[in-house]
């Protein structure tokens, strides 16, 4: 019997286990949160992060690129669960600004590593960019949305709601963002160029 594949499976599971405990940290705290609270959230002795993670930067990254993947992830399952392409859409518009609003301090706290960070931005656009095209292009079949409007423009202006909202109580970038998504539907008007 063959112990090794269950090992990795469990140690993978402790990652994640970490990992979500993080960013739950994060969140909250800031991405200088000390050691202690992320593993007293996870379960887990501080030589357990350790070990995964050796550097707080290290750390950060590797929420960063989880909290990626778990956006990534929600578009093709928002599309199989939701009622139409838009729905799914709006759905997603939501949890991308979750995600833009509570992850400022992590892309902060790694901006004073320029190549770093351009790295994760790279990375940020290359997952979550197709994600957000195939949500369009499916309300664009559906005929719910207009084909005047690329992912990325999308994501950025999302991205520019998202400015500063995490220190303000008084302001709901969510909110704005559902503006937006209810603007791109057939039939609601748009600018002129």
């Amino acid at each position: 019997m063959n112990d090794g594949g269950s090992k990795r499976k469990d140690a993978r599971r402790n990652q994640q286990t970490l990992l979500d405990a993080a960013a739950k940290v994060f969140v909250t705290s800031g991405v200088d949160a000390p050691v202690r609270d992320i593993a007293a959230a996870a379960g887990v002795g501080m030589g357990t992060i350790y070990r995964h993670f050796p550097t707080r930067a290290d750390l950060v990254i590797a929420v960063y690129r989880h909290q990626v993947e778990a956006c990534a992830e929600a578009g093709p399952a928002l599309l199989a669960e939701e009622g139409s392409p838009h729905a799914a859409l709006a759905r997603w518009v939501d949890l991308f600004v979750d995600f833009l609003v509570t992850k400022h301090g992590l892309a902060a706290a790694l901006q004073a590593d320029n190549a770093g960070f351009e790295a994760l931005h790279a990375y940020f656009l290359e997952r979550l960019v197709p994600v957000c095209g195939r949500l369009l292009d499916a309300a664009v079949r559906a005929d719910e949305i207009g084909d005047d409007i690329t992912a990325y423009q999308l994501m950025r202006g999302i991205g520019n709601l998202c400015i500063g909202a995490e220190g303000d109580a008084e302001y709901d970038a969510r909110h704005l963002a559902r503006y937006l998504v209810t603007g791109l539907r057939t039939g609601a008007s748009s600018p002129s160029p």
